[in-house]
């Protein structure tokens, strides 16, 4: 560092630390106040806790007809979001507070094995604590992974659906595990049953 006084140059020396620690000193390092449904966040991505519930959801079985209505009571899902960009979802049996805790593949539409959700033609909110009302106010299609969603259901996700709506708990012992949640963190993820309803998504697909 340089200091100019009474006309005279004189060098001092200043460590790289002392530089990083006056910069800093000025940053705001805070992120606010997170809601209480906040599982992690990042510079990169939130993890959003939503906890059981009723879901009204629509389901488009037939193009350019009436969709299917449902209220389904859905477990404990994880929401992974950005800002404006369509989330990863996973289901839990409660809250995870471990990293070894296991995650459950979401018993939902529009979704593929790594939890990534198929956004179609939706758009998603910039703010990310909205992200997941967004995603059930849009309508599914029977699009992405379909099978290996339920333990009663293995085939067939329509028929879980049906077998739930209007019920007022999801059977927590139906739900499939896909790994723990290390793994959808990490991004590992075993790889898929197959099915034949697993190609990438169409960019005019409807549903979430």
């Amino acid at each position: 560092m340089h200091t100019l006084e009474d006309g005279v140059s004189t060098t001092l020396r200043v460590s790289a630390r002392d530089v990083a620690a006056a910069l800093l000193s000025e940053m705001p390092l805070m992120s606010g106040l997170l809601s209480p449904n906040i599982l992690w966040w990042s510079p990169h991505e939130v993890g959003i806790w939503e906890a059981p519930q009723i879901r009204p959801v629509a389901l488009v079985l037939e193009a350019f007809k009436q969709p299917q209505r449902f209220r389904l009571p859905m477990p404990g899902l994880i929401f992974i979001c950005r800002p404006g960009q369509p989330p990863r979802i996973f289901a839990a049996k409660s809250r995870p507070r471990k990293m070894e805790e296991p995650i459950y593949h979401a018993p939902l539409f529009n979704i593929f094995h790594d939890g990534r959700s198929c956004q179609g033609t939706h758009k998603y909110p910039m703010k990310v604590e909205d992200i997941p009302a967004s995603f059930f106010s849009s309508w599914f299609t029977v699009d992405a992974h379909i099978k290996g969603r339920s333990v009663k259901f293995p085939d067939n996700l329509l028929k879980l659906w049906e077998y739930l709506n209007g019920r007022k708990r999801y059977p927590l012992d139906d739900l499939v595990q896909c790994g723990t949640l290390a793994d959808i963190l990490k991004g590992v993820l075993p790889q898929p049953v197959e099915d034949e309803q697993g190609a990438p998504p169409a960019e005019d697909d409807a549903g979430a």
